[in-house]
């Protein structure tokens, strides 16, 4: 009986102690499919208790939870649809096997820019577009400036036959009132945006994140139009790729690209590095045999590298190096020293983009903190001039001393902060931002020499007071020192702000179904005077340079923008549909704009200045349709309908009354076509070919053009472009490790081309509107472990 007793009391302590054993050895082992290939860096998520892990290079995860019972896991992968799926543990393992679907258009996309934070796009409360790899390829996009205009109300246009300048214009803005991030970090400076769109190479890009108008007002206030945020590719797989195209400009001139790729990562996915290479010939080509090129001869050599590091699960440290080394000019007599030309603009870049992020997350992800630091800078040796059709001695007494040199450097560093609460998000943040530009061109007297710093803190609470109903409030507070001097000839201006303004947001969204969302938001934005793009680029008019220089007591500008949006998405078995609308409303109180003053200096140049203009507004609305029936056809529109005006007619040309020339005023932005879009269709009949079809449209616009040395203006109307292409690609695959991919087609296959561009000498180069190149005629080939 005693030992009876005995064992009934150990059983008692035993028994508890075993069951407590069996609970806390509940294992989820599962495997994340797609096509029977498994999906590398998919996050597992168990909703009752946050618990997460990420598959592994064969597609498997793990999981250990503490009780039986039923849980809900949510599984994620970029490029794939999400699921939910519910399953019921009843033994201590327990084996599932996951497929997804992938994700045509991108609906479940995780982007950055909407917040500041992860986020799924179609759930972001900022619409969001996204420009991925997929569509680069497809539009055989050799450099960021050829695939950026595949999302609504974003244009690029090239503003100069003789160097290629190139901006990005958002909502009907020009690229001065966009900023361009890169891995999220503005180190995009105004030099790199006169010729930076160009020297970016798509082999880089992982993807491109677009927000438009005021709802990026968290990454600083120069974002008026929007952001552009260019990520490039991480280290995912052990892959290799090396490719080479040739094209063929109209037969009369060639384009040759070699780029390689290669990322190679731990077993267990803890270290990775990915390289990446390019190398771009372009031969300079005449549109019109007047031997002056409409586009420019280019030699870039570009070199990069990405790498991370995860000391445990929940941190990281990650790092990006890009070298980039360019060559580029144009004009006429190539062949010859630039000084002994009539126009030559030649530019030598050596440019060098760094940064270092390191991220931790606590162990129940409620608290996330980063710290990132990123650098950017250009040491540039140019020549703007030439003989300008004359062959006196003091025209080449010009043409020897037009050479310059420039020397641009940004650095940011900041942290920030995100507390996650059950439903919603708190996000802080602190930023140091410095730029430093020194553009000397001692021939002309002309010099920039411009610091700008800026100390920006900024807050913002995501408010999910119910499960439909989204707010964003969030403001960023700037101090801004612009500390800057600017001449040509004789002409001197000085610019010293000591500004601190603050920029708010808001944001709110509310999903009306499970697939209608409709958002509507709020920002303010401002401008401090400095030199920006635009005032950095040097053109010829008349056979002589033409410079920019800031007004005195130029003041601050300010913008306030209002949008509002219905969108509505749908993801039924293969199927899916977006459909969006988006309207947008912007107001610019003393808003830059450049007056040509009709007066020249003593060594014949003409002087624009930027002046402060009445108001403006800005308004219009963007269309995209998106359907993707199967996994065979993918199809995508995009249109934008938009209208910028001055709220008093402001003046382009002002007169000095000695040549019987008058005062030219507008009343609305110039180079602004009213309607412009763009057009993707794939067919994808198996895994080894596809056929791809790209458009963009742009509308008739109001182009300025100078026709006399006074810099005395006429305004043409342009006819519109529809710029078509077509790609076709094949893929063969030999094993697992090789396979090659061959492409060919036709880029602006009916040559939609500006046919009236001025000629000579005394040409006016900025006279460029339309289509950045005729037709092109293109073969590709790539070898490698593509996937």
């Amino acid at each position: 009986m005693l030992r009876k007793l005995e064992l009934c009391i150990v059983m008692a302590f035993v028994m508890p102690i075993i069951s407590l054993a069996q609970s806390s050895s509940l294992t989820i082992k599962g495997k994340v499919l797609s096509d029977k290939d498994p999906v590398v860096l998919a996050t597992v998520v168990v909703k009752e208790t946050n618990t997460r892990a990420f598959t592994n290079i064969d597609g498997e995860f793990s999981i250990t939870l503490d009780e039986k019972g039923e849980y809900t896991l949510y599984i994620s992968a970029s490029g794939y649809r999400n699921s939910t799926q519910t399953i019921n543990l009843s033994q201590e393992e327990n084996s599932f096997e996951f497929t997804l679907t992938k994700d045509a258009l991108g609906l479940d996309q995780v982007v950055v820019s909407a917040t500041r934070n992860r986020v799924e796009r179609k759930k972001a409360p900022v619409v969001i577009s996204s420009i991925r790899t997929r569509l680069l390829n497809a539009t055989q996009s050799t450099t960021l400036a050829d695939g950026l205009s595949y999302a609504p109300g974003v244009r690029v246009e090239n503003n100069c036959q003789n160097c290629g300048f190139t901006q990005v214009r958002l909502n009907g803005l020009q690229g001065a009132y966009t900023q361009i991030l890169l891995n999220s970090r503005p180190v995009f400076t105004s030099l790199l945006g006169v010729y930076g769109l160009e020297q970016i190479p798509v082999n880089t890009i992982d993807r491109i994140e677009v927000v438009r108008s005021g709802g990026s007002a968290l990454y600083g206030s120069n974002g008026i139009a929007g952001t552009v945020n260019v990520i490039t590719k991480d280290p995912v797989l052990n892959t290799w790729e090396i490719g080479s195209t040739i094209s063929s400009i109209k037969g009369d001139a060639l384009d040759r690209n070699l780029n390689f790729n290669s990322s190679i990562v731990a077993d267990d996915l803890q270290t990775g590095v990915t390289l990446y290479g390019s190398y771009r010939n372009r031969d300079a080509y005449d549109a019109n045999d007047d031997g002056f090129t409409e586009l420019v001869e280019i030699d870039n050599t570009t070199v990069g590298a990405k790498a991370f590091l995860k000391p445990h699960e929940r941190s990281r440290i990650s790092l990006n190096l890009n070298a980039i080394k360019e060559y580029r000019r144009g004009g006429d007599r190539l062949d010859l020293a630039p000084q002994f030309t009539d126009i030559t603009e030649e530019l030598q870049h050596d440019t060098f983009i760094g940064g270092a992020d390191y991220e931790w997350e606590s162990t129940d992800y409620s608290h996330k903190l980063q710290a990132y630091t990123s650098i950017s800078y250009t040491n540039r040796d140019s020549y703007y001039g030439g003989l300008g059709g004359s062959r006196t001695r003091q025209d080449s007494l010009i043409a020897n001393n037009a050479f310059g040199t420039t020397k641009d450097l940004a650095w940011v560093t900041g942290v920030q902060h995100t507390k996650s609460f059950t439903r919603d998000v708190i996000t802080t943040g602190l930023e140091y931002v410095t730029t430093n530009t020194e553009d000397e061109i001692p021939g002309y007297n002309r010099s920039i020499d411009q610091q700008v710093n800026t100390i920006g803190f900024y807050s913002q609470y995501e408010w999910k007071p119910t499960e439909k109903v989204t707010a964003l409030l969030g403001a960023r507070l700037d101090h801004v020192n612009v500390d800057g001097k600017y001449s040509v000839g004789t002409v001197v201006r000085e610019v010293s702000i000591d500004q601190t303004a603050i920029s708010p947001r808001l944001t709110m969204s509310y999903d009306l179904t499970k697939q209608i969302k409709l958002r509507a938001g709020y920002a303010r934005g401002f401008r401090a005077p400095q030199a920006f793009n635009e005032d950095l680029h040097i053109s010829s008019v008349g056979g002589e340079q033409l410079f920019v220089i800031l007004s005195e007591d130029l003041k601050t500008e300010y913008s306030n923008a209002f949008t509002s949006s219905f969108n509505y998405s749908l993801s039924k078995n293969l199927l899916q549909l977006d459909f969006l609308v988006e309207g947008f409303y912007t107001t610019i109180q003393d808003p830059f704009t450049q007056v040509s003053t009709g007066a020249t200096l003593n060594n014949g140049s003409i002087l624009e200045e930027v002046r402060n203009g009445s108001g403006a507004t800005v308004f219009g609305s963007n269309i995209e349709i998106g359907v993707s029936p199967s996994s065979d056809w993918r199809f995508q529109i995009g249109a934008t309908y938009q209208e910028s005006r001055y709220d008093d007619e402001q003046l382009l040309f002002e007169s000095d009354g000695t040549l019987g020339e008058s005062d030219i005023f507008i009343d609305e932005f110039v180079r602004n076509p009213n309607w412009y879009g763009f057009l993707n269709a794939t067919w994808l009949p198996s895994a080894k070919f596809n056929i791809d079809l790209t458009s963009t449209y742009t509308g008739r616009m109001n182009v300025p053009r100078v026709v006399s040395d006074s810099g005395f203006l006429q305004i043409n109307r342009s006819n519109p472009f529809l710029d078509m292409n077509l790609k076709v690609e094949t893929h063969f695959d030999y094993s697992d490790d090789f396979m090659i991919t061959i492409s060919g087609g036709v880029r602006n296959m009916f040559d939609s081309f500006q046919d009236d561009f001025d000629t000579g000498a005394t040409r006016d180069s900025d006279y460029v509107y339309g289509p950045m190149a005729p037709r092109t005629v293109f073969l590709g080939i790539k070898i490698g472990k593509m996937h």
